[in-house]
């Protein structure tokens, strides 16, 4: 019980300053978070991550993030994903770089035209737009960095 708690304090301590590097950099963009730090020992894994997220004045949410991993110290962890979340956010895009690649089977199967601007073309992005035009044979429109897909209307 008691190396529990102290596995706890430690790894509150990381969580704390992660939190405390990724806003320190937030506030002077003036965005300052109110970042919560969760312990949670039903983890079926060890480690840490940092999530943050901005909702647009526009409704859009916007997310980074990043995991712990040997030799990344946690104030990088807060340091990046600050600047993750930033460089999206100054691009103007409806969704982050993550979710960009994550719409696109959805929308390509779906019914009708699906748009949004994506922070950047990624690696991630560029596959599977190849990927539902070869599989699926769904179009897409990629125009200063506004994604359009034209749903294949796939149904069960």
């Amino acid at each position: 019980m008691v190396q529990i708690a102290k596995d706890m304090i430690e790894n509150l301590k990381v969580s704390e300053r992660m939190a405390e590097s990724c806003n320190k950099i937030l506030a002077k963009q003036g965005l300052p978070a109110k970042i919560d730090c969760i312990y949670d020992d039903t983890a079926i894994q060890r480690g840490a991550s940092l999530t943050v997220y901005a909702i647009t004045n526009t409704g859009c949410i916007i997310g980074a993030d990043r995991s712990g991993k040997l030799g990344r110290t946690s104030e990088n962890i807060g340091e990046r994903v600050a600047k993750m979340l930033l460089e999206d956010l100054s691009t103007g895009a409806t969704v982050d770089r993550h979710t960009a690649d994550q719409l696109i089977l959805y929308a390509a199967l779906a019914s009708g035209t699906t748009q949004y601007i994506i922070p950047r073309m990624t690696e991630h992005i560029d596959t599977n737009l190849w990927l539902i035009k070869k599989i699926l044979g769904a179009n897409f429109k990629l125009k200063h960095n506004q994604l359009t897909i034209h749903g294949i209307g796939f149904k069960h």
